[in-house]
């Protein structure tokens, strides 16, 4: 069986060096690893055709069906965004004995790296959904499928394969739609097996008792599932994190992912800090089947020997891609791939974050043990001084977030007619540079409030202070930071250059105090 590997740590900004980010990292390590996914599955259908009239007989849109398609659902679309990824899948599930089942035995056996155990219930109805489709909009759903539980000799058939498969296994999915195959005893016997076999668990719940699942590594709820289960409100991050804490607790849940539709994903895990991530979707077409695709993400992850935190983020990514398709859809390693690429190197605002956003950036980051540094200033018109002092920075940690001056701020430091720049100008501006992770426009005269949040691992600044001058050097050094002063490049300053253009006396520079000459 395939064992987990470490990730790489990668401590330098991908343009100073070859090595991937750890996530592109990871993607590398997805080849050859075996993922077996047990659950309810489906058959989705499409029938797509244009609407140019109502109907004589009824109120209701007529439409002229053109085109129509069919693709594994439920589970089966777990596996094939495992297979996606590429990863091997081994689907195991319950079908009736009717013509859906035997389509969905064509559909398994087209994907190359999928293994389907399929077992036969006679008396069962296969699950199919169809799905009326015109002008990319969803015009109407229907739904033939059994929900009662599996027979008692189903599920000795079910546990007895997946005990075979297991084995060779490097993460088990538990993909539940409470269409009657996780029965109580089934997801029992399948944890049992997991954990005897030291195998990761990735469970997607659709009942309100989370118990059911206990022994599970991670438990990947949606709002909707996890403030049922609890009983209790589930908007804030707060409430999020007491109901999922609570549920742990009483389960035996060593984490949970709750995916918060258009406001990311948050993972609660037992002995860590709560991460909050924010959404990656650049546009939102359907979001049918993202669930599953964040439930493969992860798994695979952990199966190629990431830690949770890391297989979380890659998840995130991925379901912002799946969620700008129509229809039940998969994601392949190459586009998520692109999607990190852009995201790392060619998207300058996504690094332009809240305060609240780069702290839940630093804290996923800390769980990855990278050192955080921080250093602050105003950077109207960067020179190569600015340069200078940020690369001393960078390298100094492994993440680099820039507290910026908003314009404001600026004003009220040093006068109506700065900034040159606006600060959106230069928070793009310092974002596009390489080496910089994070950016953060505070409104307040000084980044106290940032550096108390925060809790960079060091505080850079220029020599052209002394540590006791560094303003935020207690706060920092209160809970066991580091100060470093920076090798400063003479004759360079914003102010020195503005009034060479303007051709005004630059003399008065050293009026203002020296935190805010920058």
């Amino acid at each position: 069986m395939r064992r987990a590997r470490p990730v790489a740590e990668i401590g330098l900004a991908q343009h100073q060096t070859n090595e991937l980010h750890p996530l592109q990292q990871l993607l590398s390590d997805f080849d050859g690893v075996r993922v077996v996914c047990l659950g309810d599955i489906m058959l989705d259908q499409y029938i797509y055709g244009r609407v140019e009239r109502v109907s004589a007989e009824a109120p209701i849109p007529v439409i002229h069906a053109s085109s129509q398609r069919a693709m594994l659902g439920g589970v089966g679309n777990v596996a094939r965004n495992t297979c996606a990824l590429g990863a091997q899948a081994v689907l195991i599930a319950v079908t009736g004995d009717d013509e859906s089942a035997d389509r969905i035995r064509s559909l398994s056996a087209g994907e190359p790296t999928l293994t389907a155990r399929l077992v036969r219930e006679p008396t069962r109805t296969t699950t199919v959904k169809t799905r009326y489709i015109a002008d990319g909009q969803q015009l109407l759903r229907a739904d033939e499928e059994s929900t009662e539980p599996i027979r008692p000799e189903t599920a000795e058939q079910i546990i007895k394969v997946l005990a075979e498969e297991i084995r060779a296994a490097d993460a088990l999915v538990l993909s539940d739609y409470l269409k009657g195959v996780l029965t109580d005893d089934v997801l029992a016997a399948a944890i049992a097996e997991a954990q005897a076999a030291g195998v990761p668990i990735v469970a997607d719940p659709k009942r309100n008792n989370f118990s059911v699942y206990s022994g599970v590594t991670v438990l990947k709820p949606n709002l909707g599932e996890l403030a049922a289960a609890a009983r209790t409100p589930c908007q804030t991050n707060s409430e999020i994190e007491d109901a999922a804490r609570k549920i742990m607790e009483d389960s035996a849940i060593d984490a949970m992912m709750v995916s918060r539709s258009e406001r990311g994903l948050s993972l609660i895990e037992r002995d860590a800090k709560t991460v909050h991530f924010s959404a990656r979707a650049l546009e939102v077409f359907d979001v049918s089947g993202a669930g599953d695709t964040m439930v493969s993400t992860t798994a695979v992850a952990l199966a190629a020997g990431a830690d949770l935190s890391l297989a979380a983020e890659l998840a995130n990514v991925a379901a912002g891609i799946v969620v700008g398709k129509v229809g039940t859809a998969v994601v392949s390693c190459d586009e998520l791939a692109e999607r990190l690429l852009e995201i790392e190197l060619t998207g300058p605002e996504e690094k332009v974050v809240s305060a609240e956003a780069a702290l839940a950036d630093v804290e996923r980051w800390r769980q990855q043990g990278k050192r955080i540094g921080f250093t602050n200033g105003c950077f109207d018109l960067l020179h190569p001084g600015h340069v200078s002092l940020l690369t001393q920075a960078r390298s100094a940690c492994d993440r680099l977030v820039v507290g910026l001056n908003s314009d404001e701020s600026i004003r009220r430091l040093k006068g109506e007619d700065r900034p040159v720049q606006t600060e959106l100008a230069r928070a793009i501006v310092l974002a596009s540079l390489g080496f910089v992770d994070r950016v953060i426009i505070f409104s307040e005269d000084t980044p106290v409030h940032l550096l108390e949040s925060l809790q960079p691992d060091v505080l850079i600044k220029g020599a052209d202070y002394k540590i006791d001058e560094v303003v935020g050097a207690d706060v920092v050094r209160a809970y066991g930071g580091e100060i470093k002063l920076a090798t400063l490049v003479p004759g360079q300053s914003s102010t020195a250059v503005i009034a060479k253009m303007s051709g005004a006396d630059s003399s008065n520079r050293s009026a203002l105090p020296r935190r805010f000459q920058a």
